[in-house]
């Protein structure tokens, strides 16, 4: 891409979902991140997309930016959503305008080839609400709870590990589905998750795939769920027996080391926490650990770590091939962006991914949504549809909240 890039520091504030609006870029995270609006440009990385994510690198680093601060999130910066399959193709886009605001309070707004923008659009007239939506499912639940079962009967029968199944559903609305509205919606509700929003898929999820700033490498896995209830003292218990679950710590375990062997080449040093945490958003709790570390050099591009990890345990199993195999059985069809890496990476190789959990896919008047569960030996169907139910609650409420 041939055009003028260049970055200058923000004396105002900037609210970032107002730049991204109805159709822009977001990656939002406790008020702080980037906002793109307009394509200046796309990367296109030839299937399989992770075999490519080097060239791309590349291409970014070598593009002529005229940079004031040149910090992370500077200079240029493109966004993807990247599949959850890895055999495809996938795309990078880099934004028109970008506005970043660091976690310090600095804000800055980069353009292509228009030096003159404001940061923020124009507000945009409020569009009509649902007043009515279907809800469709691939699977019934009695059909899905089966395939939960006969998973869990392999297991135990020593042929794999853990296997992530996900349901699908498809909500129809009398109406579009205003993607500001939804994104404003998982803001509020979410502010510790990263709230993301790239070519119609938005989402808020609360898993760091990983990131990279300078030679510092962090993510931050998670694996094993219960639900919230609002009872401050119930919630306390369920945390408990979320730490106490042999079945969950075992299913956590996988995800840890996964990330850290997928890291560890990478890396002069890297620490994984010795116990997990809880953490919590509105409606359920995971058990998280957090894996950091400091890059050798030369240091790789956020890319090129994102296709290392992906896909981990936690969205795809263990081991990863024999699972993504009864993945694609059972599922049917591609999950797309679903459980695939979402973030963005700026001419340096500094970025953040995280995985693309609690999203919809947005068309119209039609979002396609899907929620995964990590399946063991001793899984409880009933319970891992439960899990399904909690977790596509998030952005159910977001999409058609009454």
């Amino acid at each position: 891409m041939s055009a003028t890039i260049r970055t200058r520091r923000l004396e105002t504030d900037a609210d970032l979902l107002a730049v991204a609006g109805r159709d822009g870029y977001l990656f939002l995270h406790d008020g702080h991140g980037l906002a793109g609006r307009g394509v200046a440009g796309r990367i296109h990385l030839p299937a399989p997309w992770p075999d490519s994510v080097e060239l791309a690198a590349r291409e970014l680093e070598a593009m002529d930016v005229d940079d004031e601060l040149d910090r992370p999130g500077s200079g240029v910066v493109a966004f993807a959503s990247l599949p959850f399959e890895r055999d495809v193709a996938a795309e990078l886009v880099i934004p028109r305008v970008v506005v970043g605001r660091s976690r310090d309070g600095t804000r800055w707004i980069t353009t292509v080839d228009d030096h003159d923008v404001e940061a923020e659009q124009p507000p945009v007239p409020a569009s009509p609400e649902p007043s009515r939506h279907e809800l469709l499912a691939r699977q019934s639940p009695d059909s899905w709870t089966e395939a939960v079962a006969a998973t869990a009967k392999l297991i135990r029968d020593g042929r794999l590990d853990k296997v992530v199944l996900a349901r699908e559903l498809t909500i129809l609305t009398d109406v579009p589905i205003d993607r500001a509205r939804v994104l404003a919606r998982l803001a509020r509700a979410f502010p510790s998750s990263m709230v993301y929003a790239v070519d119609g898929f938005v989402g808020a999820s609360p898993e760091l795939l990983v990131g990279r700033t300078g030679d510092v490498v962090r993510a931050q896995p998670m694996a094993g769920t219960t639900p919230r209830t609002g009872d401050p003292a119930r919630d306390l218990q369920l945390a408990a027996a979320l730490l106490a679950s042999a079945k969950d710590r075992h299913e956590h375990q996988f995800t840890i080391d996964a990330v850290h062997d997928g890291l560890l080449p990478w890396c002069s040093y890297l620490d994984a926490g010795t116990e997990p945490e809880v953490f919590s958003v509105a409606n359920v709790q995971h058990l998280a650990s957090t894996v950091e570390g400091r890059l050798s050099q030369p240091a790789p591009s956020v890319l090129q770590l994102v296709a290392s990890l992906h896909p981990t345990p936690a969205v795809g199993g263990h081991p990863t091939e024999d699972a993504l195999e009864r993945i694609a059985e059972l599922e049917g069809i591609p999950r797309g962006p679903y459980a695939g890496p979402v973030g963005w990476v700026d001419g340096t190789g500094n970025g953040r991914f995280a995985v693309g959990l609690r999203g919809a896919e947005i068309d119209g008047d039609r979002a396609r949504v899907l929620s995964g569960v990590g399946v063991v030996a001793d899984s409880d169907p009933l319970a891992e549809l439960a899990e399904t139910r909690a977790k596509l609650r998030a952005i159910l409420d977001a999409l058609v909240s009454p």
